[in-house]
């Protein structure tokens, strides 16, 4: 075993705090007043405009609450979904919408319960079944291995290796007992996205050792330059062993209508289909045909990206080369370094008191590597959901505190 893996499986033991990082950023303010007129930051909520399509869509379909949806999702869901896939991906081959999509609550609750199902369907493991997540990650990743009663291995994703799991501190011992790699690209906090070559080899390892990879893909259409490559592109033929989770929270602006889906390996998703039929809530029929009109529809799509780089553009202006900031290339964060502030508590302390503006430590989107580091302790996650006004203003203060 090379000492970078015995790094990482050293880094496997469960942390001692498993809150939401929501909650802690709640006690490490308690009651102090913000020092100027609040602006929220910290939650990744969208905050533009509903798609005008959404209102109309529901009203036509109100009767369908009246009865149960299929657990695996409609078929005029299934057949958008997977012609989305077919348009914005280019795959090997066509999806197929009978066997190789999945309805979702939103991807949290498809994340979570993914990693329960795949426990039971991946072949026994060659010791401790264990779930590698990227660090810092999304809490339901951690949630999964903890719901799936595996072990969290916890890959830091620094600066150093581009924000991204290190495959090659990952050896054959540990790839032998793992059941799940959760990847985000792009990524949540950092921004990254993962080059089809790095997708490729990760697939490759998940057919090797026969584990799966679940990309966690939400933040796909928010992008700079160029649209991030998929899982399911790099992924084989018959997209073994690969699971891709997408989600209309982000993409268009719908966190609160909580459809999204679940596509990839069909072998693994019939089985995950199973569970869902008794153990997961069905998407209600109106909020499917709000997706279908979403997947049909890319003009708020690009709207929606338009606004999001057009903040970006103020942060390139306002922040310049402070705080190690750089142009993310996907998502809607910005992680600065605030390593020479003080770090990630003190300065979102410092931000709310003097400033009124409300940050996420970025200690608290990670957790402690053996050698008690903490991957996001020298930065704050800054979620750039606000309006134009409202960001330029948080981007000032935020300058005009840390210096």
């Amino acid at each position: 075993m090379t000492s970078a893996e015995r790094q990482t499986v050293a880094s496997a033991a469960p942390a001692v705090d498993m809150r939401s990082p929501f909650v802690r950023l709640t006690e490490l303010l308690g009651d102090a007043k913000p020092g100027k007129p609040a602006i929220n930051l910290s939650v990744g909520e969208p905050q533009h405009a509903v798609p005008p399509f959404v209102g109309p869509v529901l009203a036509a379909h109100l009767a369908d609450f009246g009865r149960y949806p299929p657990n695996k999702g409609t078929e005029s869901f299934r057949r958008a979904a997977a012609a989305w896939l077919d348009q914005r991906y280019k795959l090997k081959r066509p999806v197929d919408p009978e066997h190789e999509v999945l309805v979702l609550n939103g991807t949290r609750e498809g994340l979570f319960l993914a990693a329960i199902a795949a426990k039971r369907w991946v072949q026994k493991r060659a010791g401790p079944p264990a779930i590698l997540i990227p660090n810092p990650f999304y809490a339901a990743y951690a949630a999964g291995a903890s719901g799936a009663e595996c072990e969290p291995v916890y890959m830091p994703a620094r600066k150093g290796n581009g924000f991204l799991p290190d495959l090659d501190a990952l050896g054959d011992e540990l790839l032998a007992r793992t059941v799940v790699f959760y990847l985000a690209s792009p990524a949540n906090p950092q921004g990254a996205v993962a080059s089809e070559a790095y997708l490729a080899r990760l697939a490759g390892l998940a057919r090797r050792f026969g584990f799966l990879v679940f990309n966690d893909e939400c933040y796909c259409e928010i992008y700079s330059e160029h649209a991030p490559p998929g899982m399911l592109e790099a992924a084989g033929p018959d997209f073994a062993n690969a699971v891709v989770f997408h989600s209309l929270s982000k993409r268009s602006s719908l966190p609160g209508l909580r459809v999204g889906f679940a596509a990839g390996d069909r072998r693994f998703l019939a089985h995950f289909l199973e569970l869902r039929n008794v153990a997961a809530p069905q998407v209600p029929v109106p909020a499917q045909e709000v997706a279908v009109a979403a997947y049909g529809d890319e003009s708020h799509v690009e709207e929606n990206r338009r606004l999001y780089n057009a903040k970006f553009d103020l942060a390139d202006q306002i922040i310049g080369d402070r705080y190690g900031y750089k142009r993310p290339a996907g998502g809607f964060f910005l992680w600065l370094d605030v390593a020479a502030q003080g770090g990630s508590e003190a300065v979102t302390k410092k931000l709310w008191r003097e400033a009124g503006v409300r940050v996420v430590p970025g200690r608290y989107l990670a957790r402690e590597q053996n050698d008690g580091s903490n991957p996001g302790a020298d930065y704050i996650r800054v979620a750039m959901v606000q309006d134009n006004t409202a960001t330029a203003e948080a981007l000032h203060r935020l300058v005009a505190v840390l210096g």
